[in-house]
């Protein structure tokens, strides 16, 4: 009853509004004397739960809570916040946002005291972040779930989701999510060469946990001898890098020849002398020289999945591919209109991360020739060239068009009505004629197969598909050199799977669905996703 009475700001006993006016005055002085600390660390006090600990027992099922204590006249219904039981005001500061518990903790000592409560915090943890352990257990630790939201999860929520490390044209893919009492960060690798529908792999390079009240304490994973001693700063809102200091870790007894080995068997899940290509055998050993040199001391910088829309042809998202001696990497499918492109997430020396692989033209889809006539490539060859000669032709009106509308803008001097202009509203029907024929043209079923000649990774590729469009897809020399766009068919097969069949190459690369739920991932808007889009681009370049 004391203690309850205490964080009322009531005082002991019944009666204590009786009281008298100077010491009223003196109370309330004390009670409302405003904290200037906002951080969510400083939000409970420099203490635990020592002073309410009698409170958080009744709260917490320990024992039944008495009756409540008389805060004035009978029948008056409370005025303040102040006049209500403890409890419920655990109840009430515990369904607040953790970033506001800072400001209500400078209202007053009383609001203070309570959000020393470990009810409150455990809430936090367990609503915003998912952590769904039991942290009573962190009592024996010393360390309260607030130190928990506040030293861990809210100091270090800003790196949680999706990005990609700076790792030259190879790129990556890294989830960074909380794990129990753990944020971990969880590097994912595309299945071995060539089993596109094999599910991702994924090794921890980083974790961060909370071993004492002091701070929270960064390990690097990365090696084969167990956690040390890392690193992280948060450089910006959407980048931060790693740093490992004990690189001594990385390395193996028997040298560079058993690092390289090991690594060839998780990579691609082979030896060397299974590779009998040479061309290929050179690839893999430039990467493994490439990427091993950073040591995991990287640069990562935030991906957004692909916002949805209705009108999608499929639902957008992360796809891995096939691509030839490159092996397996992962592209990103995003619609844009009357346009999808295929952006890599992981890259290669020819083609880097962060480039724009394939190109789909949803105007214009492709009317495949029956199953005897598809075996003939130079078939396929025609029907394609004439589907881009068209192409090119409509971008060259659409051209003259726009120049012809400066014109007459400029002889008129005055500014459009619509800055589209008829444009606008031809890309519009354009596009609407477009998602109207995928819709006629989606739900039937043909029968594909390969072309004589074309060469696939992947020979357990469907036998049906949905749909063909025209595209282009981006080749390059080594280095990224003379690159260029080239045509060539993308074959829906179902919600999941996609090919591209590259013309000038010869050759298909098989795309199959990550069937993994990312969080913390979503673009906050269209126009965000865009320009991350457009950033690694220009980083790739």
């Amino acid at each position: 009853m004391a203690v309850c009475a205490r964080l009322c700001g009531v005082g002991p006993a019944r009666g204590c509004r009786r009281r008298g006016a100077a010491r009223e005055q003196r109370r309330g002085a004390a009670d409302s004397e405003p904290d200037t600390d906002t951080d969510p660390e400083e939000a409970g006090g420099g203490g635990g739960v020592t002073e309410d600990e009698e409170v958080a027992e009744r709260i917490e099922g320990g024992r039944p809570a008495p009756p409540p204590v008389e805060a004035g006249p009978a029948g008056r219904a409370p005025l303040s916040l102040l006049e209500l039981p403890p409890e419920l005001l655990v109840q009430i500061f515990g369904s607040l946002p953790g970033t506001d518990l800072p400001n209500l903790a400078r209202v007053c000592t009383t609001f203070r005291r309570i959000l020393r409560t470990d009810t409150i915090w455990r809430r936090r943890c367990r609503e915003e972040y998912g952590v769904c352990e039991n942290l009573r257990k962190l009592e024996i630790t010393g360390v309260s779930c607030r130190d928990v939201y506040a030293k861990l999860l809210h100091r270090y929520r800003h790196i949680l989701g999706l990005w990609q490390p700076d790792i030259g044209p190879y790129g990556g893919l890294l989830n960074v999510v909380v794990d129990g009492l753990f944020i971990i960060g969880w590097m994912y690798l595309p299945p071995h060469d060539p089993h596109v529908d094999d599910p991702m792999r994924f090794k921890p390079l980083f974790r961060i946990h909370l071993m004492e009240r002091k701070c929270a304490t960064v390990e690097c994973m990365y090696g084969h001898k167990g956690p040390h001693n890392g690193h992280i700063q948060i450089v910006k809102k959407d980048e931060f890098s790693t740093k490992c200091n004990q690189t001594d870790h990385h390395r193996m007894s028997g040298g560079r020849q058993e690092e390289f080995r090991t690594w060839l068997r998780e990579e691609w899940g082979r030896t060397l002398e299974d590779i009998f290509h040479e061309h290929m055998q050179e690839l893999i050993l430039m990467k493994f020289i490439y990427t091993s040199q950073y040591d995991n001391c990287l640069t990562y910088r935030r991906i957004y999945l692909p916002p949805s829309s209705p009108d999608d042809l499929i639902r957008p998202g992360l796809f891995k591919g096939t691509y030839g001696s490159h092996g397996l990497e992962i592209v990103m499918l995003s619609f844009h209109g009357k346009k999808a492109k295929g952006t890599k997430i992981t890259g290669d020396p020819n083609i880097p991360a962060g480039q724009q692989t394939v190109e789909i033209d949803l105007a214009h889809p492709l009317q495949l020739p029956d199953i005897e006539n598809l075996h003939d490539f130079s078939e396929l060859s025609r029907i394609v060239l004439e589907v881009q000669e068209q192409v090119r032709r409509e971008e060259q009106e659409q051209e003259q068009r726009q120049e012809e509308e400066e014109c007459s803008q400029q002889a008129a001097s005055q500014p459009a009505a619509n800055p589209l202009g008829g444009e606008g509203a031809e890309g519009e029907e354009t596009a609407a004629g477009a998602e109207g024929t995928t819709q006629n043209k989606a739900p039937a079923s043909q029968p594909f197969v390969l072309p004589m000649g074309v060469i696939s990774r992947n020979e357990d590729y469907p036998r049906t598909c949905r749909i063909c469009f025209y595209g282009t897809g981006l080749i390059a020399g080594h280095g990224f050199t003379s690159p260029e766009r080239t045509p060539g068919v993308f074959v829906l097969f179902d919600d999941d799977r996609f090919g591209f069949i590259w013309l000038e190459l010869k050759s298909f690369s098989l795309y199959s669905r990550i069937k993994v739920s990312f969080q913390n991932a979503e673009a906050p808007s269209r126009e965000a996703f865009d320009e991350m889009l457009k950033n690694i681009q220009s980083l790739a370049t």
